[in-house]
């Protein structure tokens, strides 16, 4: 990412947070996962396009469990990822199920009905 001009804010053993000086590049995250994580999310991820690049983005349910778990790692990213969450929540044919599971999977149950839609 440093030798495509993004600054790294942050980088932990799960997550790294870099910037790009240019606006229209923005902010990206990365959450790092184990290999039989990432192979799961890669093989019901879509393509999109993003500033001429083609990116593999996960399902909306995937994202929501990555941020589960980066609230549970760290207490304070509750309120900025639950309100990622409540985003991810409301895309049309998101299995609010499956997204319950995560909830209930990270011990964060208690959290699941304040942000459903």
């Amino acid at each position: 990412m440093e030798q495509d001009g993004y600054e790294t804010l942050y980088r932990s053993e799960g997550y790294s947070n870099h910037l790009h000086a240019d606006a229209d590049l923005g902010r990206v995250d990365f959450i790092w996962v184990d290999d039989a994580t990432a192979g799961k999310i890669a093989t019901s991820t879509r393509r999109l396009t993003v500033q001429h690049l083609e990116l593999p983005v996960p399902r909306p349910e995937y994202l929501i469990a990555m941020k589960l778990q980066a609230i549970r790692n760290d207490p304070g990213r509750r309120l900025r990822d639950l309100a990622d969450i409540q985003h991810l929540m409301r895309v049309p044919g998101v299995d609010l199920e499956e997204v319950r599971d995560y909830f209930r999977r990270y011990d964060l149950l208690h959290e699941y009905d304040e942000v459903k839609p």
